[in-house]
């Protein structure tokens, strides 16, 4: 298991998703994942070592985005 990878996309989330003015929908989520992984191989870790610890990636996204009341709308 892979607690770097989850330690990464804790601080990815914070700086991507909960301090912007992103919206909930399938390609706001669909970017935001690719944007993720891309920042991920940048940094050296695999989509799988992220993903084998917070499962997927795009459904965790979106209930962040979710939870946290973004709604893409100022």
């Amino acid at each position: 298991m892979s607690k770097r990878g989850a330690a990464f996309f804790g601080g990815w989330i914070t700086d991507n998703v909960m301090r912007g003015n992103v919206g909930a929908d399938i390609v706001s989520v669909a970017e935001l994942t690719d944007k993720l992984f891309a920042d991920a191989r940048a940094a050296g870790i695999s989509e799988e070592e992220i993903e084998e610890e917070i499962g997927s990636a795009y459904e965790a996204i979106l209930a962040t985005i979710v939870g946290s009341g973004h709604s893409g709308k100022p």
